[in-house]
């Protein structure tokens, strides 16, 4: 993929984090009362950015050289969210914890949940419309496609891999629960990418060494 298309991906998620801004930020002037419905509508762009701008990124997983790029767009794509949507949990994980714990009432947090399920279906639904339209080189074929395994692992090997790691990262953030916020979302991001480089890891062992030898 050439550099045109990285700059194009760029230009998108630029794009989509100014405007989720903006609504934000008026979402937060206008919207004093119904509170509910105001925090709904937060969490709901929040949980749009990150999953419009994974949804991108994942079109620049084979980008040269391998993994440097996409582990360096992973870890700025992570301190991007984190340092524009201060407050948005974006993850049913990080609402059910508090939840679990009684530090959210059961109606604050499924109507988080809500948010953030209603954000990824239209999250999908728009960046394909964008990829229809084609203009940039890594929405070429994007659609017809369809769903691939860019993990190249087994269902189960995938879920035992990201229910290792997702309790890795639960234990870890509570630790950072203390640190500076302006250097937790720098940590966050740091343990984001080597969860992510560990996995490629992890995944690419699972595939040469022990597939072969139970198939």
């Amino acid at each position: 993929m050439a550099a045109g298309g990285l700059g194009s991906s760029l230009l998108l998620t630029a794009g989509i984090t100014l405007a989720v801004g903006l609504c934000r930020s008026l979402a937060r002037r206008r919207l004093r009362s119904p509170r509910r419905l105001r925090a709904f509508l937060l969490e709901m762009l929040g949980t749009f950015q990150v999953c419009a701008c994974t949804s991108q990124l994942c079109r620049l997983g084979d980008l040269e050289p391998k993994p440097h790029t996409a582990l360096t767009l992973t870890y700025g794509f992570t301190v991007l969210h984190g340092l524009t949507l201060p407050g948005s949990t974006c993850n049913p994980c990080g609402t059910l914890q508090p939840m679990w714990g009684g530090g959210m009432p059961l109606g604050t947090g499924g109507l988080q949940i809500g948010a953030q399920f209603a954000a990824a279906a239209l999250a999908r639904v728009f960046m394909r419309f964008v990829w229809s339209l084609e203009v940039a080189e890594p929405h070429f074929g994007a659609l017809s496609q369809g769903c691939s395994h860019p993990m190249q692992t087994t269902e189960l090997q995938a879920f035992c891999i990201e229910l290792l790691f997702s309790v890795v990262f639960q234990l870890t953030a509570l630790r950072m629960e203390r640190v500076n916020p302006k250097y937790r979302v720098h940590l966050v991001a740091l343990l984001i990418t080597m969860l992510v480089y560990a996995g490629t890891i992890l995944v690419a062992f699972l595939w040469d060494e022990i597939l072969p030898r139970i198939s």
